[in-house]
């Protein structure tokens, strides 16, 4: 299954399995079990999601949202819970106005499920660990 690095955004291919030890990047050399969020823009979001044939669990927020602010560790405490399964990635829309208009965020938090470079799920509101926990597990691989 292709894979993007969250360090590098390079593509890697990687087996299919029920858990892994280690993988690392074939460029960068880093793990790919790295669950951290990563900042998407507009450079960088389409290769992202269309290479990714694990699902991307895109977070729409903004820094001036207090509800994006309260969800934001929820947020990066689910992705622990999916290395390789699901990649957890946040659009900030204050600077990436031209993505949230594309997606026609009308509300933040939004929470988009990208699967196969399209869009499968949105939610909005600010959810708990729970709930983010359940929205990867329905499409995690």
């Amino acid at each position: 299954m292709r894979v993007v690095c969250p360090h590098c955004l390079s593509v890697n291919n990687v087996p299919q399995k029920d858990s892994y030890k280690k993988a690392n990047c074939g460029k960068c050399k880093k793990s790919l079990l790295d669950t951290k969020p990563i900042e998407l823009n507009s450079s960088n979001f389409d290769e992202v999601v269309v290479n990714s044939d694990i699902p991307v669990i895109v977070d729409f927020w903004a820094p001036w949202c207090g509800p994006c602010k309260m969800m934001a560790p929820n947020f990066e405490r689910a992705a622990t819970n999916f290395p390789l399964k699901a990649l957890f990635a946040k659009v900030n829309t204050e600077n990436e106005q031209n993505l949230g208009a594309r997606f026609n965020i009308r509300s933040i938090p939004t929470i988009i499920v990208f699967k196969g470079g399209r869009e499968v799920e949105r939610v909005s509101g600010a959810l708990d660990v729970n709930a983010l926990g359940s929205l990867a597990s329905k499409y995690a691989i």
